[in-house]
Parts: C-alpha cells; sequence; structure tokens
C-alpha cells in the first residue's frame, strides 16, 4: 500500500503523504532553508564589516545589531500585510522574494573586482559596496521579520479538523528544522569564508 494519496473535497484537492499534508515538508524544508541563509549571512557580517568595507569595530558593532533589531521588527509589518491585505500565503511568497533579492544584492556588494579596477585587490568605489550591502541588508530584514509571523501559522492550516496528533509533530519538526538550519549555518559558514580565503590568498 502507497504511503501517499490524495483527498478529494469540495473544489479542493488535498495531497497527503504519510499521514501529513505534503505542503508541510517544503514548509519544513523551506524554513531550513531560510535560517541556514540567513544565520550562515550574519556568522560572518561582522568581519565583512571590519575586513572589506574597512570599519572601525564600533561602527560594524552599531551596524550589526541595528540590522539584526530591524529582523526583529518587522514581524510587526509581516503581521500587518498578512492580516489586512495579502494574506498568509501571498505575504510569505511576495516577501521571500524581497528576501531573495536582499540576499542577492548583499552576494553582489562583496565582490571586489565591482569596483577594483586598476586590479590591486582593494575596491576603488567603497560607497557603492556600503550602498548595496544596505540596501541588501534592509531587503534581508524585510523578508525574513516579513515571514516569521506567518510561516508556522501557515503550516497549522495546512492540517484537517482530525489531524491534531499530526499537527502537534509538524510544530515540533518545524521548530527542529529552524534550529538545525540556525546550528550548522553558524557553523559551516566560518568554515567555508576561511577555506575560501585560504585558497584565495594562494
Amino acid at each position: 500500500a502507497s504511503n501517499c494519496g490524495v483527498l478529494w473535497g469540495f473544489s479542493m484537492v488535498s495531497f497527503f503523504c504519510f499521514g501529513y499534508p505534503l505542503s508541510i515538508f517544503f514548509i519544513i524544508i523551506n524554513e531550513f532553508c531560510e535560517r541556514f541563509s540567513y544565520y550562515g549571512m550574519r556568522a560572518v557580517l561582522v568581519l565583512y564589516f571590519k575586513y572589506f568595507l574597512q570599519w572601525d569595530d564600533n561602527l560594524s558593532t552599531a551596524i550589526y545589531h541595528t540590522f539584526v533589531a530591524l529582523c526583529y521588527l518587522t514581524p510587526i509589518l509581516g503581521a500587518l500585510i498578512a492580516d489586512s491585505w495579502l494574506g498568509k500565503f501571498k505575504t510569505i511568497v511576495s516577501l521571500s522574494i524581497v528576501y531573495t533579492i536582499g540576499q542577492a544584492v548583499m552576494s553582489v556588494s562583496s565582490i571586489n573586482d565591482l569596483t577594483d579596477h586598476n586590479r590591486d585587490g582593494s575596491p576603488d568605489n567603497v560607497s557603492v559596496h556600503i550602498a548595496l550591502s544596505m540596501t541588501g541588508l534592509i531587503l534581508i530584514a524585510l523578508g525574513t521579520g516579513g515571514i516569521k509571523p506567518c510561516v508556522s501559522a501557515f503550516g497549522g492550516d495546512q492540517f484537517e479538523d482530525d489531524q491534531e496528533k499530526q499537527r502537534t509533530r509538524f510544530f515540533s519538526i518545524f521548530y527542529l528544522s529552524i534550529n538545525a538550519g540556525s546550528l550548522l549555518s553558524t557553523i559551516i559558514t566560518p568554515i567555508l569564508r576561511g577555506k575560501a580565503t585560504h585558497l584565495f590568498i594562494k
């Protein structure tokens, strides 16, 4: 017997796998990747400020904590957008796109050759990199904070009323994926940065 099936309802089709709505597997994987991306970037952010943008310790620390604070303020905005305008699903999709653009802009801002026209190994116009990185961080803060109040609630909405046990287990696995993504990225990203720096120097 197959562990996956389809439940037909009134003008609605629900896909189930191992007794769980198929959609929740994508939600859990997406949340793991989102946390890995966020905490991985954050793990090396101060180093980027100090050694690439050439900021001092005080400015690097101030901008870092301002970014983190903004990430914890934007969930209020995300909740307002979801409850009074777009709904949970469209809010998650829309702000995830904003989040992805922010990470892309942040990555571009760290490309040394973007303004290193004389090829001396350092950017010629640091202000371009600062503008790109600040834009990227603002977009990331909007994205990561904006989806925060929506994802877990949207996951809970996928279950039927008689699936209380599955819903409870989902939330356990969901928060496990959050912590796993955060832990692994905090460990792996600095290691990868160290190896990349070593190869670059060689």
